[in-house]
């Protein structure tokens, strides 16, 4: 059914029957204020200003949330770096620690075989004496 400014289907609703006069165009001054207080519209914007505000400080938290990912990013590679660097170093000290002891159980070696030489060598030339 197409809009008929003339037709109401509740006619217990028509202003003329609250005792006003009637135009379906031009709407009553008690209706016309109704929409348009300014109490009404000062709350809407003060709403309206409001949720703005909101959006603007989630705004910069969501850029300080960036700012503090990016900044705990490159402490983690930092990290990371400072990780490898330190194993590079303890494997060269753990290879140097090696080679020294492997030295020093050579020197051990080759002493007892000449303490052992010096003890046996003598013994065994006074024996064919």
């Amino acid at each position: 059914m197409a809009y008929d400014p003339h037709y109401h289907h509740n006619d217990s609703l028509m202003p003329e029957r609250m005792g006003s006069t009637y135009h379906p165009v031009t709407p009553a001054p008690e209706r016309e204020r109704s929409y348009f207080k300014p109490a009404l519209m000062e709350e809407t914007h003060k709403e309206i200003d409001s949720a703005v505000d909101q959006m603007r400080n989630n705004i910069t938290q969501v850029g300080a949330r960036g700012e503090r990912l990016d900044h705990l990013q490159d402490k983690t590679n930092n990290l990371a770096d400072s990780a490898n660097g330190f194993r590079r170093g303890a494997n060269r000290v753990r290879k140097q620690m090696w080679w020294k002891d492997m030295k020093m159980r050579m020197c051990i070696i080759v002493g007892i075989i000449v303490l052992l030489i010096v003890i046996i060598v003598p013994s065994v030339i006074a024996a064919r004496k």
